[in-house]
């Protein structure tokens, strides 16, 4: 008998698979250069630009600075990421079938960790890529880095940054949400 726990489980499992069709983050970038602004998307396999071209000219524009060039092919967790969302909805489905409260509780433990740990990682990202400044760049401006901000608006040189979760994030938290939905009506259920 498939009880409203449950299927709220395996809808918390079946969302994560949207992770491959949408981006989970953003970084936006607006200067009087760019009046229609340039962006990153960060999807869970890849990084592209908001627009066609603007990976290329981020790029461009990092150079001059001394930022290292944004390879996506060049980085480990985009290789890494669509095994551990198949992971997550594996054991989630599982989770969902299994009688036991604390499978589900687990699985919502595990997600809390690897999304601690994914911020982190791409706090680390930000910084590394805002900190390792080439010193033979172009333009340097004393003391000045360029690590855009994990969430939230920052102004670096005339760029107005804006770093900011994009529809994949919305989807964990539905995710999350549903599976904690799930484990406190698999309670009321006994």
């Amino acid at each position: 008998m498939i009880t409203i726990s449950k299927l709220l489980m395996i809808f918390s499992a079946i969302i994560l698979l949207s992770l491959m069709f949408v981006p989970i983050w953003n970084i936006d970038l607006n200067a009087p250069q760019y009046p229609e602004g340039i962006g990153l998307r960060i999807w869970i396999s890849e990084i592209t630009g908001k627009n066609e071209f603007d990976l290329h000219n981020i790029n461009k524009l990092n150079h001059y600075i001394g930022m290292k060039t944004i390879e996506p092919d060049d980085i480990p967790e985009l290789k890494i990421m669509p095994y551990i969302v198949w992971g997550l909805i594996i054991l989630g489905l599982i989770s969902a079938l299994i009688k036991k409260r604390t499978f589900v509780l687990s699985w919502i433990i595990i997600l809390l960790i690897i999304l601690s740990i994914g911020l982190y990682d791409f706090y680390m990202w930000e910084y590394d890529y805002g900190h390792d400044l080439d010193k033979h760049a172009p333009i340097k401006v004393p003391g000045m880095v360029y690590q855009p901000p994990l969430i939230g608006t920052k102004q670096l040189l005339n760029m107005e940054t804006t770093s900011s979760p994009a529809a994949g994030s919305y989807l964990i938290g539905l995710s999350m949400l549903l599976a904690v939905t799930s484990y406190y009506i698999s309670g009321k259920e006994k």
